[in-house]
């Protein structure tokens, strides 16, 4: 059984895609098509930047978005590979969720990138700068990063409770918290003590995946009911829950909790294993693939970015 996977934020970088669209009809028609949903010259910014530009949520998202379906529409339309027929399940990491619906039919590509810019819009505007953080732990347990965030939450000078929550369970070696700045900030203080190998703050504009993102979840929440999910050609692994979803209200409403709720990307890997799939296929990034291998044993995974990727992969399918 084989998975197609789709990356998160992080994954953005300066001339991607440009590969593709240099090679490929497909691919340049998906920018095009992107940048029309989206009244801006997106594609431009992905191959040029200014990188401040890039990264800033609200255009990260839907270019990650963009660059891993055009990935696709270059297998489909230049390889003839058709997902549906090569595939058991698709899953995204984060807005890479968007991206897997998208891929099977549940949301239009337009739809899926006005999508991701008002998330991303949503996200940055539903924490002022600087008031919340998010940090990657390396090299220890969720139990013990669990316990990391319970005791980071409570201000030690005033004894005031703050947010701090696990939102990503990448794979067995790292774990990111999010929450208020000042309880990140004493998490990676306290993160030797739990035996953690490493803490690192990440350059993020925003707290994901956390409470403070309830007006974000609430803004996503109008919007899907607006722009409401199709039933997908192939089940979705869920972010929030691990598990495969295919009912269109029932993918809204993981949407929704998706925002503040955790991304279960180890435990949606290691269940993808448990009911068979022996091959991952990444589209559109390199960062995904080492978590999967990671998190599962016996498994095949490949990353898919550029033309020559494509036609490797278009000769093993």
């Amino acid at each position: 059984m084989r998975a197609f996977v789709f990356p998160g934020q992080g994954s953005q970088k300066i001339g991607m895609g440009t590969d593709l669209a240099a090679s490929s009809a497909a691919a340049r028609e998906v920018f095009e098509e992107v940048d029309d949903a989206l009244d801006l010259k997106l594609s431009a910014i992905m191959a040029d930047g200014p990188e401040d530009t890039l990264t800033l949520t609200e255009n990260a998202q839907p270019a990650i978005m963009a660059n891993a379906i055009a990935t696709l529409r270059v297998l489909e339309r230049d390889f003839g590979i058709v997902l549906a027929d090569k595939a058991d399940y698709v899953a995204g990491h984060s807005l890479g969720e968007y991206t897997a619906l998208c891929s099977v039919g549940a949301f239009s590509l337009p739809d899926a990138a006005r999508l991701l810019k008002l998330r991303g819009q949503a996200m940055q505007a539903a924490v002022p700068v600087g008031v919340g953080a998010m940090c990657a732990l390396l090299g220890g347990s969720v139990e013990a990063a669990e316990r990391l965030a319970e005791e980071a939450a409570t201000d030690p000078a005033t004894g005031a409770k703050e947010v701090c929550t696990l939102a990503n369970d990448n794979d067995p070696t790292q774990v990111v918290l999010s929450g208020h700045a000042g309880a990140i900030d004493r998490a990676i203080v306290l993160s030797k003590e739990l035996g953690f190998r490493r803490a690192v703050l990440l350059p993020v504009s925003a707290p994901f995946h956390c409470p403070l993102m309830e007006p974000a979840a609430a803004r996503m929440d109008q919007a899907l009911e607006a722009t409401m999910p199709h039933p997908p050609r192939l089940p979705v692994f869920a972010n929030v829950t691990a598990k495969p979803v295919a009912d269109p209200e029932e993918i809204r409403k993981l949407l929704v909790a998706q925002v503040m709720g955790r991304v279960r990307w180890r435990e949606s890997m290691g269940a993808m294993a448990d009911v068979g799939v022996t091959h991952f296929v990444e589209l559109g990034g390199k960062v995904l693939a080492p978590m999967i291998k990671r998190s599962t044993t016996d498994t095949d995974v490949v990353s898919v970015v550029t033309m020559e990727d494509c036609e490797a992969l278009a000769r093993t399918l």
